[in-house]
């Protein structure tokens, strides 16, 4: 019986090796990147979920450069910083996210439609 009692808490753990992978800060976050629509075919996109340790101007200021529209960044009392471009550029701020190494390709989500 006491054989029994000691073999349970050596039980296999499926997530044991997920967790380990998975320990650093942000890493589980996704990268949320939306399309909103405002008036008429005018849409905004907007990018959330950044590490804190980025510097959101700079990324603003490179996107704003490469596809030729304005944005701005928003601080949400919910969300934190948000960046905001004009138009739908969702494919394209995917793109450039992975291209310059801040995200990688699984922990970004494209919502809109």
């Amino acid at each position: 019986m006491s054989e029994f009692e000691t073999s349970i808490p050596t039980a296999f753990d499926p997530f044991a090796e997920a967790n380990a992978e998975d320990s650093g800060a942000g890493t589980k976050e996704y990268v949320h990147v939306r399309v909103q629509q405002r008036n008429g075919r005018k849409s905004l996109t907007t990018v959330q979920g950044l590490k804190k340790e980025y510097s959101y101007s700079k990324i603003l200021k490179d996107l704003k450069k490469e596809f030729c529209c304005n944005g701005t960044v928003v601080q949400d009392p919910e969300l934190g910083q948000v960046i905001q471009l004009q138009g739908d550029q969702r494919k394209n701020v995917s793109t450039f996210l992975v291209q310059a190494g801040i995200v990688k390709k699984e922990h970004i989500k494209l919502h809109g439609f």
